[in-house]
């Protein structure tokens, strides 16, 4: 199957599952602040704190800079868990990392705790400890080179390795994040990598339609105008 063919499969299939998996995403955020009001109804609680990313470029280049490049961003990422459950449990890990573009404002990635195989890439896991398991974007971007995950490993106590995948293929090693002992401000501050997008790591819009319901039930939960 061409890159193309399994873009427009991606494409496709979340349109399938567009209108019925943001429905369900976000009546899951509705249920959560229902049963636990607050601003952010899922990820509830986090550490925020300052790390380092240090980009070592791409060849063959896949067409989006960020990714080819060569270079260091000075950024912020919150480590919290999904559902908040106490930490004795198993909970679905998440990873956000704020990086900025250069024009004032930034660009958001999540990672969610997944496997790291060409399927369980796409399935969300639970385990007790933040590194315990690998973690991805869960859903592709559409770039030059075809549908890219991204995906991030614990390496060490402080350095989180950065991968990316273009059409279920192998992995390929991109970048190390260095995290800091210092804390970064809010530990509430909230990350919507629908309306914060890197540049060339384009949403597709049927992943929009997957994706939006869940973080407006997060904007009005923390009571932001959708203006």
């Amino acid at each position: 199957m061409s890159t193309l063919d399994h873009a427009r499969g991606v494409t496709s299939l979340a349109g399938t599952a567009g209108s019925a998996g943001g429905a369900v995403l976000a009546a899951a955020a509705r249920t959560i602040a229902a049963v636990r009001p607050a601003s952010k109804p899922l990820h509830p609680q986090g550490r925020v704190r300052k790390a380092c990313l240090y980009r070592h470029g791409l060849s063959p280049e896949l067409g989006v800079p960020w990714l080819d490049m060569a270079g260091i961003d000075e950024v912020v990422v919150r480590e919290s868990r999904a559902i908040g459950l106490p930490g004795a449990l198993p909970d679905i890990h998440g990873l956000a990392v704020r990086v900025p573009v250069g024009d004032g404002t930034s660009g958001d990635l999540l990672f969610a705790s997944t496997g790291w195989g060409r399927v369980s890439r796409f399935v969300l896991t639970a385990s007790r400890e933040p590194g315990g398991r690998p973690m991805t974007t869960l859903l592709p971007y559409r770039t030059p080179a075809g549908p890219l995950l991204l995906g991030a490993r614990l390496i060490g106590d402080q350095t989180v390795e950065l991968s990316c995948s273009v059409d279920q293929g192998d992995w390929r090693h991109f970048a190390d994040l260095r995290l800091s002992d210092e804390d970064a401000g809010d530990p509430d501050v909230s990350f919507d990598p629908v309306r914060n997008q890197l540049p060339g790591l384009d949403q597709y819009r049927m992943v929009e339609r997957l994706r939006e319901p869940a973080y407006a039930q997060a904007r009005a939960s923390r009571g932001e105008s959708e203006s």
